[in-house]
């Protein structure tokens, strides 16, 4: 008996110890966490996906979908340069060939900001629209969702959906108009995910709305799209995918995300790293390490970048579902405090770092750090991109996955860090304070984080080569 006890003692021991994360530990997959015996961690995830329509010259079904929905007066919003491009003139065609009355938004901001989002707010709240469709990538998609929410809402002031502690973050609980996603790029899977970002100027930093009830109705992934992207918009784009997946799959499991909600409708749209969202993350990874390059280097590679357009959709499902953290987290001050980077293949004429640069400048600096907290997933997703970890040691896991990811940025032609782009140890202060309100993502960071180790983190990705 004392020989059991004994055995059961080490084994409850063995399973503290153990790594959490949910491929390789036996306390991930026993759903550790609340059981109405006043844990507070959560319990349960949820899975919330768009539908996905996938196939060349589909978005000439986008009119036929609104008669079958009954719309009577669309939205159609897009940016000034997609709206001469054949993707928003091939729904527009559709439109017209089946008699669907619209009107047309084409002054979405590229990079958004909470200024744009309530021109189009206003456009759409004066239009009175039963249905919506967003053409162009994550910046057209994730304004048109933020128009779709406060014309449902007509009485709502903005900071009341945007997440706290910037805003109110309430909770979405009206439906929304039918939303149609065409999106053009392939990198933010915004056609998936129930999040909306933009940069709030006063605080010079990005935040956003998150709520399921964003999702758009409806993803047309019409990869012909694919080939209008320059050179650079593809790079950033790729970066954001190979991001999300990373991000998700290294989150903090959400059995051990807190708080447990009392009520499933205030469950976040980001839970932590789970099962399902596992495999669309890691499925993601293999199609990145295949052709992302490829589909940077040669517009005309179909295979490459028909390719990335689905690798999108597919880590926008695991990140939707999942979250990302330390990355994402730390890009939004990068992006709202520039003054004077312009990024190539861009045609506007305010400064911008792209959402995917600012996203991937920092991640050899992020997953050294969090990898002390679950290494075999960060060895793993090294070797899916392409490392050689056959005889790898588990301690090294963060140096590799950060060695792997500076080569692939490398080969890119990726600025050398954030004093490439403008940035200098002076500023460190000021994007930390920007990090600080990110707490819907930075608190999905699998390791737990101070201001000191923030500090460090931009430090450590002033330069990467």
């Amino acid at each position: 008996m004392a020989a059991r006890r004994r055995v059961s003692e080490l084994l409850q021991q063995l399973q503290l110890a153990a790594c959490r994360c949910p491929t390789h530990s036996h306390t991930y997959s026993q759903g550790l966490g609340h059981t109405g015996s006043g844990k507070t961690t959560d319990y349960a995830f949820e899975m919330a996906v768009s539908n996905i329509r996938y196939g060349e010259n589909v978005t000439q079904e986008v009119g036929l979908d609104l008669q079958n929905m009954g719309a009577k007066n669309v939205c159609v919003m897009t940016d000034k340069n997609l709206s001469h491009l054949p993707p928003v003139k091939a729904v527009l065609n559709s439109l017209v060939k089946n008699s669907v009355n619209f009107k047309m938004f084409d002054t979405v901001r590229v990079e958004p900001t909470d200024k744009s989002f309530k021109d189009a707010v206003d456009f759409a709240r004066k239009g009175r629209f039963d249905a919506y469709v967003a053409v162009g990538g994550g910046s057209v998609i994730d304004t048109c969702k933020a128009a779709n929410l406060y014309s449902c809402s007509p009485e709502s002031e903005f900071l009341d959906y945007v997440n706290a502690p910037i805003g109110k973050g309430k909770t979405v609980t009206m439906l929304l108009k039918p939303l149609i996603a065409v999106p053009t790029t392939a990198g933010t899977g915004s056609e998936t995910t129930g999040v909306a970002v933009f940069d709030f100027e006063e605080l010079k930093t990005k935040t956003g709305i998150a709520s399921r009830m964003l999702k758009p109705t409806l993803g047309i992934l019409d990869p012909l799209h694919t080939l209008h992207m320059p050179e650079r918009v593809a790079a950033n784009c790729g970066f954001d995918v190979l991001c999300h997946a990373l991000e998700s799959y290294t989150a903090l499991p959400y059995n051990m995300r807190s708080p447990c909600p009392s009520n499933p409708a205030t469950r976040p749209a980001y839970q932590g790293s789970n099962p399902i969202s596992d495999v669309w993350a890691k499925h993601a990874l293999h199609i990145v390490a295949k052709y992302f390059k490829r589909a940077v280097r040669n517009p005309e590679d179909r295979e490459a970048r028909f390719s990335m357009h689905l690798a999108s959709a597919f880590a926008g499902i695991g990140f939707g579902n999942a979250g990302v953290h330390l990355c994402h987290g730390m890009s939004y001050p990068i992006s709202g405090l520039m003054k004077t980077y312009k990024a190539k293949d861009y045609n506007v004429d305010y400064p911008l770092v792209p959402h995917g640069l600012s996203v991937v400048l920092t991640s050899p600096a992020v997953f050294t750090f969090t990898a002390l907290m679950c290494p075999e997933r960060h060895l793993e997703a090294a070797g899916i991109l392409g490392a050689d970890i056959r005889t790898a040691k588990v301690e090294d896991a963060g140096l590799i996955l950060a060695d792997t990811l500076r080569k692939l940025m490398f080969d890119l032609n990726v600025d050398d860090g954030l004093s490439a782009i403008g940035y200098s140890k002076a500023d460190i202060p000021d994007l930390v304070k920007g990090t600080l309100p990110q707490e819907r993502v930075t608190k999905l960071s699998p390791r737990p984080h101070s201001e000191e180790d923030l500090t460090f983190l931009f430090e450590a990705s002033m330069k990467l080569y």
